[in-house]
């Protein structure tokens, strides 16, 4: 599945996955440099919600699956974790286990919601979370008195974890996430989804399998998330079907996706270095959050479309005098000239549709006469 990369760029792969490595070794001893826990707690939840976005920018900037069911797959690992820690079964082996029940949950719910596309897949999607919250609040999957509301359980055999274990447990996690993501990004797979993002009926007329990359980049997607989202609740120590399958998480991965850059390699490090920043500034508003998350996702998908790094890359290529021209210009012709990805992705358009080139005002014209007027010219 692996392509052949050319010499001239193996090279900075090689710095890249060099760097890539430092960094990783500087992350992984800060703990034992005696960092403040503080610190280890903002790092704990980077690490999380970046395995996350990685797996959510895979779906929906390579794959073109606007799935919005990352709750589905991150609550659902996170009670397979707690309810095998009751079953005296440890929880690191509970975090592997917890993806791979995310992982085959995304394989059966693909043969239905596969069927759809666009908008339709998003919504057949946004519907898993809820339905598995109802039906976690109204079953308790291990026996004895419930928790709390619903299904609620503590996770046992963490109460030992120390604030370091946590954040290398997560930190692990992360680097696994962008691992698998740069190796599907450089073979043959990751041509393969980008061809099915542009035109899924293109690639598959060029002997693409569509279904079957389509499922295995799910499939991944969900195993990963599924071990960051019982990672999570290894610091939390609790569980309960309100929180494990809220719609937050849904909105952790879509500002840090959005914000950074949607279908760019480092876009989710960058949006999600942002969204981690704004959480706990905003910790104290409540459910006002929500709406400013919100008002911050529209804006960024009006004013940057492609996110910050590629509002980065169009400054360095272009100029800040290009960029506040094509701003004007799309100011002055509607903001929805040059539609998000995410729109795209969702098979939506944020402007008015588009006019054929071919098309003159007189066939227009006629197209639209009265077809007894057409008829007496003919």
């Amino acid at each position: 599945m692996r392509r052949k990369i050319p010499l001239s760029k193996r090279g900075s792969l090689r710095k890249r996955g060099s760097l890539a490595l430092l960094v990783a070794a500087a992350l992984a001893v800060l703990p034992l440099l005696g960092v403040p826990r503080t610190w280890l707690l903002y790092l704990f939840f980077f690490f999380v919600y970046l395995a996350a976005a990685n797996m959510w920018n895979l779906l929906a900037g390579y794959s073109g699956l606007l799935a919005l069911c990352p709750a589905a797959f991150i609550g659902l690992a996170a009670y397979t974790m707690t309810i095998l820690t009751w079953l005296h079964v440890p929880f690191y082996v509970g975090i592997v286990a917890g993806g791979a029940a995310a992982a085959l949950f995304a394989a059966v719910i693909s043969v239905a919601v596969f069927r759809m596309s666009g908008i339709y897949f998003a919504i057949g999607t946004l519907v898993l979370p809820e339905i598995l919250r109802l039906v976690f609040l109204r079953w308790r999957p291990v026996g004895g008195g419930l928790s709390g509301g619903g299904a609620g359980y503590m996770v046992k055999g963490v109460s030992k974890l120390s604030s370091a274990d946590s954040y290398w447990l997560a930190l692990a996690v992360c680097c696994v996430s962008v691992i698998v993501l740069a190796i599907i990004l450089r073979s043959k797979f990751g041509l393969g989804l980008a061809a099915i993002r542009d035109n899924a009926n293109s690639a598959a007329s060029s002997g693409i399998n569509v279904f079957g990359l389509k499922l295995y980049s799910f499939i991944i997607a969900a195993f990963v998330m599924g071990m960051a989202g019982a990672v999570s609740y290894t610091r939390e120590g609790y569980i309960e079907p309100l929180s494990g399958f809220s719609i937050n998480w849904l909105m952790i991965v879509l500002l840090s996706v959005v914000i950074g850059g949607i279908g760019i390699e480092i876009g989710p490090l960058v949006g999600t270095a942002i969204f981690v920043i704004l959480r706990f500034r905003l910790a104290r508003s409540g459910d006002v959050s929500l709406l400013i998350q919100g008002i911050i996702l529209v804006v960024i998908m009006l004013v940057a479309p492609q996110g910050i790094v590629g509002l980065i890359r169009d400054l360095h290529r272009r100029g800040i005098t290009g960029l506040i021209r094509d701003l004007r210009r799309r100011v002055e012709g509607g903001l929805g000239q040059r539609p998000s990805p995410i729109l795209r992705v969702a098979g939506l358009r944020s402007g008015p549709p588009p006019v054929s080139a071919v098309s003159t005002p007189d066939s227009l014209s006629d197209s639209h006469a009265p077809k007894e007027e057409q008829t007496w010219e003919k």
